[in-house]
């Protein structure tokens, strides 16, 4: 074993769990009890400032179940869901799931705090591009799931050439300090770059590697003049200062001289708080740790049902539930007992159950769409959700 990281069969073989579930089952087999019941995945907890959450990770978790004799429903990925929401429905014999409980939660849990992360960063960016750049934060054996969740959660592109095969983008990326400090001179850097790189990559000159931003930006734009796409700054934060008063400098500077089409990029700490902050001078971003590293969200596991009697611990609402929202009034879900009939929206627009069948018995009897779908669906959402991070001075600042 080379990395520390469990094996696709092991994961499937239900080796990744808690103990107690295994003593669990055992005492269950001893006694000859093995009830059919209900459980589901609910929001547990989220940060603070975070009114709703994106579901990802939900294909993953279809490959984890699929060929238990178990029935499942869920939310479709890429959904935006809120507090005392079922986001997924598993009903089977105890004993034939309960040592996937650990696996199913870690699934879900970090793949909608990534996806969550990047909505945030998107939506806070508006109609400006950003790129997930966290693969380097964490272990590499879990870098196409980031970013494929960063991906699906709105940002525009990746940089891990693995990332960009599973969701069948082109990686996206700049240029290194070390290609910069190798040549020691950042015009010559870039005269290299475009001398050797595919002209169908986008130029995009790092600016902050030697001397003030300024000067090397207009030495590389006179240097690439309309081969030039785009600045990037990732000055390092001892040195940052006042990285708006940065970029509307080199914003006039760069229009005064005639290079109104190069964009500036910036990169380095960012989320989706700083982002709000630049989106007055700047036009694309690159976000690493904020995103690799979100918050899980916080999803528990729980039995609502135990053969045909509703059943909970307490602090949870006990029986199966449905989830129903309106195409045209997003904003007003009704959460009901299965087989509970919506009110009508206020809107009179149509109100669709979200809880939809993913297993039966095991098997696939819905398709798990692309990448691309799926972040499509997202942005549809997004677009109907307020914006949290309203720039200074606005009506809802």
């Amino acid at each position: 074993m080379l990395f520390h990281t469990a094996s696709d069969r092991e994961i499937k073989d239900g080796k990744i769990t808690d103990q107690y579930f295994v003593r669990t089952r055992q005492i269950l087999k001893a006694k000859g009890l093995n009830p059919r019941v209900s459980a589901e995945v609910m929001l547990k907890g989220k940060p603070a400032d975070w009114r709703w959450g994106v579901l990802a990770g939900l294909e993953e978790a279809a490959r984890l179940l699929e060929g238990l004799p178990v029935d499942v429903w869920a939310m479709p990925e890429g959904t935006i869901f809120d507090s005392g929401q079922p986001v997924l429905v598993l009903e089977g014999l105890y004993q034939d799931f309960c040592a996937y409980e650990t696996a199913l939660l870690g699934l879900l849990c970090q793949a909608s705090g990534i996806a969550t992360k990047a909505s945030r960063c998107k939506k806070a960016a508006r109609e400006r591009t950003v790129l997930s750049f966290g693969a380097r934060r964490m272990h590499p054996a879990i870098a196409p799931m980031i970013e494929r969740n960063a991906f699906i959660g709105g940002c525009d592109g990746v940089a891990v050439g693995k990332s960009a095969e599973l969701i069948g983008e082109e990686p996206r990326g700049t240029v290194p300090h070390s290609l910069v400090l190798l040549f020691g001179d950042t015009t010559e850097a870039m005269r290299a770059f475009h001398e050797i790189i595919d002209p169908g990559v986008k130029r995009v000159a790092l600016i902050d590697t030697f001397g003030d931003e300024k000067q090397e930006a207009l030495k590389v734009a006179a240097a690439l003049g309309e081969a030039l796409f785009a600045l990037r700054l990732d000055t390092p934060s001892s040195r940052r200062g006042d990285m708006l008063a940065i970029l509307k400098e080199l914003r006039w500077e760069l229009d005064l001289r005639g290079f109104s089409q190069v964009k500036l990029f910036v990169s380095g700490g960012l989320d989706e708080y700083q982002i709000s902050l630049l989106n007055e001078a700047a036009d694309a971003y690159g976000v690493g740790t904020a995103i690799s590293n979100a918050p899980v969200v916080n999803f528990s596991f729980d039995i609502v049902q135990v053969q045909a009697e509703a059943l909970a611990k307490k602090g949870k609402l006990s029986g199966r539930k449905q989830v129903w929202r309106c195409r045209e009034n997003p904003l007003h879900d009704q959460v009901l007992p299965l087989g509970g009939q919506p009110e009508k929206c206020p809107c009179g627009g149509k109100l669709e159950p979200l809880l939809r069948p993913l297993l039966k018995q095991g098997k696939l009897c819905a398709d798990l769409p692309p990448a691309r779908a799926i972040r499509s669906h997202v942005l549809e959402q997004l677009a109907a959700r307020q914006d949290p991070f309203p720039p200074p001075g606005s009506p809802l600042s």
